[in-house]
């Protein structure tokens, strides 16, 4: 399973734009695809005693269905399924160790009991250690818009893994790369600015080089993928949330070990309220 797509299933609708887009992935990274169930998180109306049973066959079904629409989507792509009676959370964080990438689905937008919402999902986003696809089930075709988003706002090594999986995804599937950079005014103490500018437009100018001395190496690195950079002023979350609104696919980073809380703000806003899937990447 080393350097696979990983596919959680759940044994709902759900399931079916991520089983969609981990095989895309698989066939346009010449990599593996695993699709994993796991039959005690699966929520079944059944008597006690049938229980375990019924589960497992269900789960069969599901890896069944799932396996097939996957080899006829991409006849030639490897496909693989995984059984487990471990809780849901639990297979795929101790999976994320060696996979290349992990896909989630979820129930849209909205939902009190939606996926983004639930323990199973939060649990793996904060602890995986690869990063992490959640496809709305809404999501009707992978890469289905020309363009990922990716947020810029740690450059350096900090950003690295981020810009890494953008570049590697752009590149895989021959869409182009839109860096986003936001910034915000400097802090003012009592009535009198800190760091005066003209307008703003030293900063700007700041922050674009930023960026661009960030971008450098990945432009280098994949010549062949299209960059468009772009610095806007305001807060982080509604300037992501503003550019992937035409994106096929918008990618952030996350602090690995953050603690108390698993994921931050950010990755939280952009999860509940972007209009197209989210990856996850696990920085340092």
């Amino acid at each position: 399973m080393a350097g696979s797509v990983v596919v959680g299933l759940d044994g709902t609708g759900n399931s079916v734009p991520a089983v969609r887009w981990g095989a895309a992935e698989a066939e346009a990274r010449g990599i593996p695809l695993h699709l994993l169930h796991s039959w005690v998180s699966q929520p079944l109306n059944v008597p006690i005693a049938q229980e375990a049973a019924d589960r497992k066959r269900c789960g069969s079904e599901v890896l069944g269905k799932a396996e097939a629409m996957a080899l006829e989507l991409y006849p030639g792509i490897s496909v693989t399924t995984e059984q487990v009676s471990e809780q849901a959370v639990d297979a795929l964080v101790a999976r994320s160790g060696q996979a290349g990438l992990m896909i989630l689905g979820s129930r849209g937008h909205g939902s009190i009991a939606g996926f983004l919402l639930g323990s199973v999902s939060l649990n793996v986003l904060g602890h995986a250690k690869c990063p992490v696809v959640t496809v709305r089930e809404e999501e009707t075709a992978a890469y289905k818009r020309p363009e990922i988003v990716v947020g810029v706002q740690d450059p350096g090594t900090h950003g690295e893994a981020v810009l890494g999986f953008a570049f590697a995804a752009a590149d895989a599937h021959h869409v182009r790369v839109r860096a986003v950079r936001a910034w915000e005014p400097p802090a003012t103490v009592g009535f009198v600015p800190t760091a005066p500018t003209s307008n703003g437009q030293e900063s700007a100018v700041g922050e674009e080089k930023v960026l661009a001395d960030a971008l450098a190496p990945w432009r280098a690195k994949f010549p062949g993928v299209d960059v468009v950079e772009q610095v806007e002023r305001g807060r982080i979350a509604p300037v992501l949330l503003r550019a992937c609104s035409q994106a096929g696919l918008l990618v952030v980073g996350r602090r690995m070990h953050r603690v108390p809380m698993l994921l931050g703000p950010v990755v939280f806003a952009v999860l509940h309220h972007a209009g197209c899937p989210v990856a996850v990447v696990p920085r340092s």
